[in-house]
């Protein structure tokens, strides 16, 4: 058993969402997404994807972009994106599940899942302090998903290094500085070994923090940074 991470899927299956408007990077991606995880990914693997899954308005026109990700190999964990507009309670959505039978689809929001040793935690997260245009109201989505990864954590019952943690968020948890946030803090404080996330592209890439920080390994899983082919935790 492997386990996998890739983001920012940006399925459009329902709706007319063409994605090479953004570069030559995407021309074609979900036919190379489903050839490059077919390729890495067995059914006994986990795939765990924070974020920006389906262009979809409404969960019900998000039924395609789902059957799509449900016929690939490997159980999926999914968090939440900026673009998921499609998101709704936690319960609507696991009935959803259960409807059409998506039996490989899990979400994670304000829990935690333990893969054989390895727990996985995570929130959305946002903009960070010291981003351009950082709101009076960006603050309190801040504080609120500060709270979400805390929580997430704290369902998990661990809180000592002898635990493999890794958390998924779909924003850095960095400002376009590269300064850290209290996100970072907060993973310090529970000994979080890694750190996944995605929610950027093209020249974002530049702001992206890879590689170890403050004894924490954090990787930029946006699928176009990772040419459509999910990475192996």
């Amino acid at each position: 058993m492997s386990i996998f991470a890739i983001s920012d899927l940006h399925l459009a299956l329902s709706i007319d969402k063409p994605m090479d408007i953004f570069g030559e990077r995407w021309y074609n991606y979900m036919e190379r997404l489903k050839q490059n995880w077919i390729k890495v990914v067995k059914d006994e693997d986990y795939i765990i994807i924070p974020g920006d899954i389906s262009w979809a308005t409404y969960l019900e026109q998000a039924y395609e972009d789902f059957n799509f990700i449900q016929s690939l190999p490997g159980k999926k964990i999914i968090s939440k994106g900026n673009h998921d507009y499609w998101w709704t309670t936690l319960s609507k959505l696991n009935k959803f599940l259960d409807a059409n039978n998506f039996k490989t689809i899990s979400f994670m929001h304000n829990n935690s899942y333990n893969i054989e040793g390895t727990t996985f935690c995570g929130t959305r997260g946002w903009k960070c302090p010291g981003d351009d245009e950082f709101s009076k109201e960006d603050e309190k989505i801040y504080e609120r998903e500060l709270q979400r990864l805390e929580l997430s954590l704290k369902s998990s019952c661990i809180g000592t290094a002898a635990e493999n943690i890794i958390v998924a968020m779909h924003y850095p948890p960095f400002n376009a500085k590269k300064e850290p946030s209290e996100f970072v803090e907060i993973m310090r404080k529970y000994n979080v070994r890694r750190c996944i996330y995605g929610h950027l592209h093209g020249a974002g890439f530049k702001s992206a923090v890879v590689g170890e920080f403050d004894g924490i390994e954090f990787n930029l899983v946006s699928a176009d940074f990772l040419n459509f082919e999910p990475l192996k935790l």
